[in-house]
């Protein structure tokens, strides 16, 4: 079936229960009237008979009522309906059964049969003589509302030329012709072009939409045809509505009759119509230049690939069925679940099957009951955003209708009301398929515990339970029928976040989805809205950090942006704390060798902190060491430590950047030195929690003269020229030892404790930690460098009101 259908398989595997065994005691009957022994078939009985290739152990038959349903009976029954021909009586038939089944049966069994299973089933005339009342299988994914636009003799009659097309040669002809047509539009030509006139010219959108619909019915003469071709007997066909879209729908019934080979080729005759479509398509546009045509081949392509899914009644699920010689896969649901359970491992409607035919059904079970139920969950979460984006949609199209009806444009109206059509297709389908869902549900559950009120009991708690659930996914509150937005993504991670969302549970912000966070709004400011929205500041942490206990991280709560990373050559360590009563330390530690012109490295710390009780410690050291002459040194030094929001925290910040130039490479003795001592800096920066705050500058300070006093015991130290500046400006000789000493003072007070600039480096070593925060604050204070270094710290103590959410820490460091 395509959102216009295929061909019927049986409209529902009514399996007859086990006969009564042969020369079993007769039932008492009641007194038939004259010529009640006689029985006679129903009015349109059809005898399919034994399905060829079937998949079960014992092949059954299949007997069609008048009514259109198709049933599935045993060997026995199939052969006493098969004997009844309304002349012979109880023994005759008796007689001819016994000599089909090449066993004795008696009179009174043919009579059992008749009266407990044929006639329940509908097959056979009631014992005064009356046809049955009969009531058809009413499955939840069958075609509804159906309506037959044309009789089975029209059918056989305007579907038998197609016949022809399914001569193998003209199938091997037109198929590679799909293929080449397809590979040239998906591929080579594309279909922006052919949108754009679609949408800008309304009589060709009309076009395209009209022989959309009409391929979808020459898809149902593929059907008919291949039926035909293979020897059977197409019957009606016509429309109804399939889950949430009209359809199409072609009576083959009687291609069950066929081998396995000519019922996979009935299912696949509506796609092979769909590529001659296509082909036929490809032929109109080559001869008008329209391009506009090739969206029809593409709506052939995505009719074919729906099709093709197994998962309710589309061809795809046909040619399934028909391959495993299984008529109605959906009966076999419950039976295939059972089996699973030790208990009932040896049940006989366990082993009906041939092995390898229960192995492909079971496997089938397994991914459509959990894809349906998740299927199911979600229409139902999802529906009110759904209805608000239709009723939305809706109301522009409407507005737009009002403004062309005005100006005339018929063309145009016609596309609007098509369009309002299908925007309210899917949400009634949805009210459909819940109603029925639910209903059929609560039926069933209450026949079933008829007699058992403890069961009815349960059943209707969880009746309660489904209602409550209905009503919290459906009920009024703010944003639940808020309209769809072009920028979300529509995930189903994204559907899941927005239930747990509405839930109340913390949800983390990304890109093109709805998520809680904490947002910087100006005093006074009127809250934004979904009517009224407003710009706002929401960082969210970068991807693949989580915080120390694996929770999403928090949202950016300072009113100002993140840093930006750091670039080439480039140092920084950052250290954003947003959870009460920790510590988060952050190390970088760098040594570039500079062997270029230009020398513009930057080292950057950056202490945040946002909570209570709460530390944040950022250290940067960088060493610059330039190979030769550099004619542009413009290098940074930057430090802030900044409080927000927060109450007794404690924020340091220490960046230290030194600069130095050599006129060639360090000797082998130098070197060896300067890596033994850049690896105890690196443990410093490991343990470096455990160094009192009041410390670190000191100790930084005792490796920088460490590090000058092994270079200027070397060959290739340059002396620093009197009149070197920090800011790093060209020289024409060669640079100096260059340094700054970054601002001093800090205040009590939320804001930034403070910065300086100097010149910079490429990290080369991160490290970040947490540990126990301090029972209280500590004062703020800077120092300053020596001369030959530049120095920036900066940290601050505040006791303002507090919010915390968690920690962000990150050091980063390009080589």
């Amino acid at each position: 079936m395509t959102p216009f259908e295929g061909p019927s398989a049986p409209a529902g595997s009514d399996a007859a229960p086990a006969p009564a065994a042969v020369g079993a005691a007769p039932g008492p009957t009641a007194p038939a009237p004259d010529g009640s022994d006689v029985p006679v078939r129903a009015d349109g009985v059809q005898l399919l008979g034994t399905v060829p290739g079937s998949g079960y152990r014992t092949a059954p038959a299949l007997v069609r009522r008048g009514d259109g349903q198709t049933i599935q009976l045993t060997p026995l029954l199939y052969a006493v309906l098969e004997a009844v021909d309304g002349e012979r009586a109880f023994d005759q038939v008796a007689e001819a059964v016994g000599a089909a089944v090449g066993r004795q049966v008696r009179a009174e069994d043919v009579e059992t049969l008749c009266d407990a299973k044929l006639r329940t089933l509908g097959l056979l005339r009631k014992a005064d003589g009356s046809d049955p009342q009969l009531k058809r299988s009413n499955p939840l994914l069958a075609l509804r509302f159906r309506y037959v636009v044309t009789d089975p003799e029209v059918t056989r009659r305007v579907t038998a030329p197609f016949a022809l097309l399914f001569a193998p040669v003209v199938v091997v002809l037109l198929v590679a012709a799909f293929l080449a047509v397809c590979t040239w539009v998906l591929m080579h030509k594309g279909l922006a072009s052919a949108t754009h006139q679609a949408f800008d010219q309304p009589a060709l959108l009309l076009a395209v939409f009209a022989l959309t619909v009409v391929s979808a019915g020459f898809h149902e003469f593929g059907h008919a045809a291949a039926a035909r071709y293979g020897g059977a007997t197409p019957g009606a066909m016509g429309t109804g509505l399939y889950l949430v879209w009209p359809a199409f729908y072609t009576d083959v019934t009687d291609s069950y009759r066929l081998g396995r080979a000519g019922r996979v080729r009935t299912d696949l005759g509506g796609l092979y119509f769909n590529a001659i479509v296509a082909v036929v398509m490809f032929g109109v546009w080559f001869g008008t230049g329209w391009d506009a045509i090739l969206l029809i081949i593409a709506t052939q392509v995505l009719q074919m690939v729906r099709q093709l899914a197994p998962l309710v009644r589309f061809d795809g699920y046909h040619v399934l069925a028909d391959v495993t010689g299984v008529p109605d896969l959906y009966h076999r649901i419950k039976p295939t679940l059972l089996s699973l359970l030790p208990q009932h491992w040896n049940d006989p409607e366990a082993r009906v099957l041939k092995p390898w035919a229960r192995a492909v059904v079971t496997t089938w079970v397994l991914v459509v009951v959990p894809m349906l139920a998740f299927s199911t969950v979600m229409m139902v979460l999802s529906f009110p955003r759904v209805a608000g984006t239709a009723w939305a949609s809706v109301a522009r199209q409407w507005a737009r209708l009002q403004v062309q009806l005005g100006d005339g444009d018929v063309l145009a109206v016609l596309v609007r009301v098509l369009s309002i059509v299908a925007i309210a297709l899917p949400v009634l389908g949805v009210v459909l398929i819940v109603s029925r869902l639910v209903r059929r549900v609560a039926v069933g559950t209450w026949r079933s515990t008829e007699g058992h009120p403890v069961r009815r009991g349960l059943a209707g708690l969880a009746a309660v339970a489904v209602v409550a659930g209905l009503g919290w996914a459906w009920w009024p509150q703010p944003g639940t029928y808020r309209p769809i937005q072009a920028y979300e993504r529509g995930t189903l991670g994204d559907a899941v976040n927005a239930t747990l969302a509405r839930s109340g549970a913390p949800t983390p912000i990304a890109e093109g989805r709805l998520g809680s966070g904490r947002a910087i709004l100006p005093k006074g400011m009127r809250l934004p809205s979904a009517d009224a929205p407003q710009l706002a500041v929401v960082m969210v942490p970068r991807p693949g950090q989580t915080a120390p206990d694996g929770s999403a991280l928090p949202t950016w709560v300072f009113p100002f942006d993140r840093p930006a990373p750091p670039g080439e050559g480039d140092t920084q360590a950052l250290a954003v704390n947003t959870t009460d009563g920790t510590s988060l330390y952050d190390v970088a530690f760098a040594l570039v060798w500079a062997d270029g012109d230009t020398v513009t490295n930057t080292n950057e710390a950056y202490a945040l902190a946002s909570c209570t009780d709460c530390q944040a410690v950022a250290v940067a050291f960088q060493v610059v060491v330039i190979v030769g002459d550099a004619h542009v040194a413009v290098p940074q030094n930057i430090a802030a430590a900044v409080n927000y929001s927060c109450v007794r925290c404690v924020t340091q910040a220490l960046a230290t950047q030194l600069v130095v130039t050599l006129s060639g490479p360090l000797s082998a003795q130098s070197t060896a030195q300067l890596q033994a001592l850049w690896a105890q800096i690196a443990q410093f920066g490991q343990s470096i929690r455990d160094v009192p705050l009041d410390q670190l500058q000191s100790r930084v300070d005792a490796y920088e003269e460490q590090i000058l006093a092994i270079l200027r015991k070397d060959p290739a130290w340059v002396e620093p020229s009197a009149g070197s500046t920090p800011t790093g400006t060209a020289t024409t000789g060669p640079p100096t030892v260059s340094s700054t000493t970054g601002p001093t003072g800090a205040t009590p007070s939320t804001g930034t404790g403070g910065s300086g600039t100097s010149t910079s480096s490429t990290p080369t070593g991160t490290d970040t930690g947490t540990a126990p925060a301090p029972s209280g604050s500590s004062s703020a204070s800077t120092t300053s460098s020596p001369s030959a270094s530049t120095d920036a710290t900066a940290s601050v103590t505040s006791s303002p009101e507090a919010s915390a959410a968690g920690d962000v820490a990150s050091a980063t460091t390009t080589p």
